[in-house]
C-alpha cells in the first residue's frame, strides 16, 4: 500500500501516470512514465535505466542496471499535462547509490551541514529567453517589437509575452512555487520569474521542474523558451543568481548579524561561507558556468543596455551587482551561475567550498563597491582582483587542480564532469563557424 498522503494527491489530481524524473551530469531532466499502479515499485525498488545510454552516469553498456529510486515525499502533479504526475529520484546500482548521480552528491553535502544542526536556504532567480524559429529554421524573437536599447522592466514587452508567463506562472503556483513577482529583462525577449526561497534540495528540484515546464509550455505555444546563458552576444545572458543563508534548527538566519560594522548585517559564519567561496570561485566556474557559451557571458566588458550583469571578477561588495559575490543584508548572492547549469551540482559545490571557508575560517581580503565594469584590466590588478575563467577551458582546467572538490564531492563525479567538459571544449575547438568562414575564405 502506498502512504495515504501519497494516495490522496493521486486521487485529488487524477493523476494515472508518475514521470520518474532524474537529470543526467548536465543538469536535463530524464523521465520514465509509470503507470500509477507501479509507483510503489518505483519508490521502493526503482525504474530501471540502461546506464550508458544517459550522459556522465560512469556505466558500460555490459554494466547493470541504473535503478532510479523515487521519494514519496516528492510527487507533484503535472499541471501542464493533465493525468501525470512527478516524483524525483536518485539513482542506486547494485541497491547502493550511485555516486554519479547529482542529486545524491547534493544529499551527501546537504547532510554535511545537517550534521552541525544547520540548512542552507537558497532562492534561485532562472532567467529565461523567449525565441521562435522562422520558416529558414532561424531562431528570433517570439515579440519583434521587443527592441529597445535598454528594455528592462519595459511594459511592452512584459504585457506581449503576458500569456507564456502567465501560463507558466499558473502551472507552477498549484505546486509549491511562491511566486511574487515578473519582470522583463535586460535583454531583449528576456524574463525572470521570482519565487520565494526554500531549502537547497527542495530549490534544486524546483529548478528542474520549472526547466520542464517552460520547456514544454513554450512547445504548446510554438515557442522555444531558452535557457542557454549566451542567446546574443551584444545584450545581457541568462544568469541564475544563488541567494544563499544558512538557518539554524530554530529557523534563525546564521548569516545576519544586525551588529556588523561594515552595515552588510553580515556574521562570522557569512564572511567564512563568502571568503570559501571567493578561495574557490575558478574552480566553481566550471559547475556554475558550464558550457561553451558561458564564458560568452562571463566576459570582461559591457553590453549595449550598459552592463552584462554577469560577473568577471573574483570579488564582494555590498549590493555590487559586478561583484561575484553580493551582499544583499543579511545574507550572500551568488551571481556566478548561469541558467544552464545542473542545479545539484553547483549547489553541491557552494556548499563545499562555503564549508571550507568556514572550517578554515577565511576572511574576505576586502570588500569591493565599486563598479568593475568601468575598471580596466590594469587598474583590476592593481587592486589585487583576479579574473575569473574566460573559457570552459580554463574553468575545467581550474577545477583540475583543485583537489576540494574530488575530495568533498567523490573524485568519481568531479573525474567525469571534468572529461565531459573537455570533449565539449575539443568538439567546439574543432568547430569552424560562420565567423572564420567569412573571415578567413578570401584572407589570404
Amino acid at each position: 500500500m502506498l502512504p495515504v498522503d501519497t494516495q490522496r494527491i493521486i486521487e485529488q489530481h487524477g493523476i494515472k501516470y508518475v514521470l520518474a524524473q532524474f537529470v543526467d551530469i548536465h543538469g536535463a531532466a530524464k523521465t520514465k512514465s509509470v503507470p500509477v499502479t507501479g509507483l510503489k515499485a518505483v519508490a521502493e525498488d526503482g525504474a530501471g535505466f540502461a546506464g550508458f545510454a544517459i550522459c556522465g552516469m560512469g556505466m558500460e553498456p555490459h554494466g547493470p542496471d541504473f535503478m532510479a529510486r523515487g521519494d514519496l515525499s516528492t510527487l507533484i502533479p503535472v499541471p501542464w499535462q493533465p493525468g501525470y504526475g512527478r516524483i524525483v529520484c536518485i539513482g542506486h546500482v547494485n541497491g547502493e547509490p550511485w555516486p554519479f548521480d547529482t542529486r545524491y552528491v547534493l544529499q551527501q553535502q546537504v547532510q554535511r551541514l545537517k550534521d552541525k544542526g544547520w540548512t542552507l536556504n537558497t532562492g534561485l532567480e532562472p532567467e529565461f529567453s523567449l525565441f521562435r524559429r522562422d520558416a529558414g529554421g532561424k531562431l528570433q524573437l517570439v515579440d519583434a517589437s521587443d527592441n529597445l536599447d535598454k528594455p528592462c522592466y519595459d511594459y511592452k514587452g512584459l504585457s506581449r509575452s503576458r500569456e507564456f508567463l502567465e501560463r507558466l506562472t499558473e502551472a507552477l503556483q498549484p505546486v509549491g512555487f511562491d511566486i511574487y513577482q515578473i519582470d522583463h529583462e535586460d535583454a531583449n525577449g528576456q524574463f525572470e520569474i521570482n519565487y520565494t526561497y526554500s531549502d537547497a534540495m527542495e530549490s534544486a528540484d524546483r529548478f528542474t521542474f520549472f526547466r520542464m515546464a517552460a520547456g514544454e509550455i513554450a512547445n504548446d505555444m510554438g515557442m522555444i523558451c531558452s535557457f542557454m546563458p549566451k542567446p546574443d552576444p551584444k545584450r545581457a545572458g541568462n544568469g541564475m543568481h544563488f541567494h544563499l543563508s544558512i538557518a539554524s534548527a530554530t529557523n534563525k538566519n546564521l548569516f545576519h548579524d544586525a551588529s556588523d560594522p561594515s552595515g552588510m548585517g553580515l556574521s562570522k559564519l557569512a564572511y567564512h561561507f563568502a571568503a570559501g567561496l571567493l578561495a574557490h570561485g575558478p574552480a566553481l566556474c566550471a559547475f556554475a558556468a558550464p558550457t561553451v557559451n558561458s564564458y560568452k557571458r562571463l566576459v570582461v566588458g559591457r553590453s549595449l543596455s550598459g552592463s552584462t550583469w554577469a560577473p568577471a571578477f573574483v570579488a564582494f561588495g555590498a549590493n555590487n551587482r559586478s561583484a561575484m559575490v553580493r551582499v544583499p543584508y543579511g545574507r550572500l548572492e551568488f551571481r556566478l551561475p548561469d541558467a544552464g547549469c545542473n542545479p545539484y551540482l553547483v549547489t553541491a559545490a557552494i556548499i563545499a567550498a562555503g564549508l571550507d571557508g568556514i572550517e578554515r575560517q577565511l576572511e574576505p581580503d576586502f570588500v569591493c563597491n565599486e563598479n568593475l565594469y568601468n575598471l580596466s584590466l590594469e587598474e583590476i590588478a592593481a587592486r589585487g582582483i583576479k579574473t575569473l575563467p574566460q573559457s570552459l577551458k580554463e574553468a575545467t582546467d581550474a577545477l583540475a587542480a583543485s583537489p576540494l572538490f574530488r575530495e568533498v564531492l567523490g573524485a568519481e563525479i568531479v573525474d567525469e564532469f571534468i572529461r565531459q567538459k573537455r570533449m565539449e571544449w575539443v568538439e567546439y575547438s574543432r568547430h569552424v563557424s560562420d565567423w572564420e568562414i567569412q573571415r578567413y575564405t578570401e584572407f589570404f
